[in-house]
């Protein structure tokens, strides 16, 4: 099958190998040039990807076979009755079409093709579509071109997912069980699942989800009834290969990241009513996270951040449909532990994809691997559900937060390339992905995020007598049951001003709640000029009651100051705000030009060095005085007065900073402290810093993507969490490996950490290779501590090779490790 849409060049595209561009001419000139070379004419849909394609009618939301039990006390607007208008989100969500745009539909169905016996149309991209998790992109890009319609009436985008659902239909229908996935060996991987829940590659339910939930929602916000029948075959092959697991054996297979199957397949039981559905979904509750959960207790430390997130947010989708409390006991406590206690000022949480004890900020704040982008996607869906349950200001500052602080400032602000993690390392820069050998997993939830700024702005009661105004982001919104629109002008968060204005064909009584943000002194309103006296409490809502009619004008006032905000239980870091907008000191680019931030893998950006940067160093408790506007700059850029030693620096918003070094949390000092700890802080970061600089590759047991990333093969070996931390083992004579990738002309040594109060007939070989360079036994070597130790790695085990494979062997009937974490070292001088 081939799609034909039109002979206009503006909405039509093809896959042919003469019209793909080259990655380097994508690193030279950006997306924007390549989609140039492609789409002459999609430039022109800026501002509004729909002003240069055609606007096609967007049907109704199909409504649900199954009502749900739990009631919403506020629901969101269709995303079709919202439009954003000129902005920062704006821009950012034109951006994110034209990279939708950018990319060939048959080059992310390369290997669904593949696996259903059919001709591939297009060569795979690379990257993690070239691997283990390949498909999950093109499920994610079925959901984004979906939203992207529902959000611009763009058709372009309804084509391009309705062209990949029907060739899934056609991978579908040429297979006997209904089973459609771009996973390699995907049938052997659930043939092991069906036998006794033995998950084998790399998380083969987590990519499943992300194909579930674009079928999802190509039906949803397309009208497809296709996709919906390719979904809920594929929902009957999950019930049919998980039927035989006992329940041990599903909690066994759980263990894995597996998204958010339990919404996906509550989504199948609420559109169809079908109970085998609702059955399959309540086995997907994970109870050795979901049961302390449900009872307020926070067993976070160790966990793989992303792998919890989208089990909350289908937990909550269960109590919609069932009113079970349970489901929404852990959800709720799960986003108030979060967003208290393991948050960070942008609104993203963990390091290196896990949560970490809450205690131990301090020593995560060094990360380049921090706050995964993937985290927060999922924490303002999860965020938005609870809001739908009890509509409370506080969930909408978090959203808030999150959304100008991580979700915008995720994306490149030329180009729309999508980052990772963002660093929280002094000095460390945004890596962005290669757009055509990258494809991480915030590449796929980077590329829903830019389609969904809509979804939150506004919402209304049941009865529709009451509009909640939760963001203020220049947009339009047609609210169809009351017969009203409501334009809302802004150029927050560079503006602290806001007008809405009403109209309707006829008077209409109801209220309009404002959101008074938690950060705000205040909040200052008026109605067709004249003072509103409302009551105004930061973190609520100012409720405006009355009749209103069309022309009918509100004023709104929130404002802002620059303010500190610590991290959390380390007084002595903070971080800057103006209003709602992270400020990160903008650092420069010494020393890029050898690496620059676009790459198709993040390892070469692990472990670099962390640049010195300056303190805050003053006698005033409020250091807001000596923060300033910059003379004569855009928009919120500041610059500090005789506050930074060892000089003063420029701070911009974290959205805005892009291809240059930066930083987030400042060392605070009076001048008493900065002289008398300033030298051993200096001596710490100097050894951490020689310790990076000599790191060529660096591995962290335990760790999902570290380990997949190198190639950890084991026998008789298991994973798990001390004090926060995780670790590997391997017993009864067992063994584990993991691969290094080597420098030339380089001689190494392997460091590794233990746990000092390990003991207990831990004896074991360390081999590069096939060869024994060390014996270690583990016996309380250092109480109460890690113990670290450093093996040379003889030169005649290196010499010549790209890669060494570094094994940990048990001795018989003894242990190996545990290992909480490896490097490969170049050799002192």
């Amino acid at each position: 099958m081939t799609l034909n849409t039109s002979d206009d060049e503006s909405n039509r595209f093809t896959v042919t190998k003469a019209l793909r561009v080259s990655r380097r001419h994508i690193l030279k000139t950006g997306v924007a040039g390549a989609i140039a070379l492609t789409l002459p004419h999609t430039e022109a849909a800026i501002p509004g990807l729909g002003s240069a394609a055609a606007t096609a009618a967007q049907p109704t939301l199909p409504i649900d076979a199954i009502t749900p039990i739990a009631t919403a006390n506020a629901l969101p607007f269709d995303l079709a009755d919202v439009r954003l208008l000129t902005s920062t989100f704006q821009d950012a969500q034109s951006r994110d079409g034209a990279y939708l745009l950018f990319l060939e539909p048959d080059r992310l169905l390369h290997n669904f093709l593949l696996n259903a016996g059919l001709t591939p149309k297009g060569d795979s991209y690379g990257g993690w579509e070239a691997e283990g998790i390949a498909g999950h992109c093109a499920g994610h890009y079925l959901s984004a071109c979906s939203l992207m319609y529902r959000a611009t009436g763009d058709a372009r985008f309804k084509q391009r997912s309705d062209y990949m659902v029907a060739e899934l239909s056609v991978c579908q229908n040429a297979v006997p069980d209904g089973l459609v996935t771009a996973i390699p060996d995907a049938r052997a991987i659930f043939a092991k699942i069906a036998a006794d829940g033995t998950v084998s590659g790399w998380v083969p339910w987590y990519t499943m989800h992300k194909l579930f939930a674009g079928l999802r929602d190509s039906y949803t916000y397309c009208g497809n009834a296709q996709a919906k029948q390719v979904f809920l075959t594929l929902t009957d092959w999950a019930v049919a290969v998980t039927q035989n697991l006992t329940d041990n054996q599903f909690q066994s297979m759980l263990q894995t990241e597996h998204g958010g199957m339990v919404e996906t397949v509550a989504d199948a039981y609420a559109m169809t009513g079908d109970p085998r559905y609702l059955a399959l979904a309540r086995r997907f509750t994970h109870h050795v996270v979901f049961d302390p959960l449900a009872a307020g207790e926070d067993k976070l430390d160790g966990l793989h951040s992303n792998t919890q997130i989208p089990k909350m947010i289908g937990y909550e989708r269960l109590y919609e449909l069932t009113g079970d409390q349970p489901y929404h006991a852990a959800p709720l406590f799960f986003l108030k532990t979060v967003t208290e206690n393991r948050t960070y000022a942008n609104g993203g949480n963990g390091d290196r994809e896990h949560f970490f004890p809450i205690s131990d900020f301090r020593s995560h704040i060094g990360s380049d691997y921090a706050v995964e982008t993937c985290c927060t996607y999922n924490m303002l869906k999860l965020t938005k559900a609870l809001f739908q349950q009890d509509p409370r200001g506080s969930y909408a500052d978090y959203y808030e937060t999150a959304l100008l602080n991580h979700i915008l400032a995720s994306q490149e602000s030329t180009q729309g390339l999508m980052i990772y993690h963002t660093p929280m390392k002094s000095g460390h820069f945004k890596v962005y992905g290669d757009p055509v050998n990258a494809f991480w997993c915030c590449t796929g939830t980077g590329m829903e995020n830019h389609a969904r700024y809509g979804e939150a702005i506004y919402f209304r009661s049941p009865d529709n007598d009451e509009l909640y105004v939760n963001l203020y982001i220049a947009s339009t919104l047609n609210w169809r049951e009351r017969g009203v629109t409501v334009r809302q002008d802004t150029k927050y968060p560079e503006s602290d001003r806001t007008r809405l204005t009403i109209n309707s064909a006829k008077p209409e009584t109801y209220s309009v709640k404002l959101r008074c943000p938690g950060w705000a002194n205040g909040m200052t309103v008026s109605v067709n000029g004249h003072p509103y006296p409302a009551a105004v409490t930061p973190g609520e809502y100012t409720t405006i009651s009355r009749i209103w009619r069309s022309g009918d004008v509100v004023d709104i006032q929130i404002p802002m100051t620059i303010r500190s905000k610590q991290l959390p239980h380390i007084p002595g870091k903070q971080a800057i705000f103006f209003g709602p907008t992270l400020l990160a000191g903008a650092l420069g680019t010494k020393g890029m030009d050898k690496l620059p931030d676009i790459a198709g893998q993040q390892a070469p950006y692990d472990n670099l060095p962390a640049l010195r940067v300056a303190d805050f160093v003053t006698s005033n408790s409020d250091i807001a005085s000596q923060i300033l506007p910059a003379a004569g700059a855009a928009p919120l850029t500041f610059q500090t007065s005789g506050l930074a030693q060892p000089a003063d620096i420029t701070l911009i918003p974290l959205y805005r900073l892009n291809h240059q070094r930066m930083n987030i949390y400042w060392s605070v000092y009076t001048p008493e402290e900065y002289e008398a700890q300033r030298s051993a802080e200096e001596a710490e970061e100097r050894a951490q810093q020689q310790l990076d600089a000599r790191t060529v590759d660096r591995f962290f047991p335990g760790n999902q993507q570290s380990e997949v990333d190198h190639d950890i093969q084991s026998q008789n070996s298991r994973t798990g969490v001390s004090g926060g931390r995780n670790w590997r083992d391997a017993f009864g004579g067992g063994r584990f490996s993991f691969v290094f990738k080597l420098e030339t002309d380089t001689s190494y040594d392997l460091e590794c950490t233990y746990w000092g109060d390990d003991s207990g007939g831990r004896v074991f070989d360390i081999l590069i290779d096939d060869t024994a360079i060390a014996t270690q036994t583990l016996d309380r070597n250092n109480p109460g501590n890690p113990y670290v130790v450093d093996y040379a790695i003889p030169s005649t085990l290196t010499v010549g090779k790209t890669s060494i494979t570094v094994v940990f062997q048990a001795k018989p009937g003894a242990l190996a490790g545990g290992l909480f974490d490896c490097r490969l070292l170049r050799s002192s001088p």
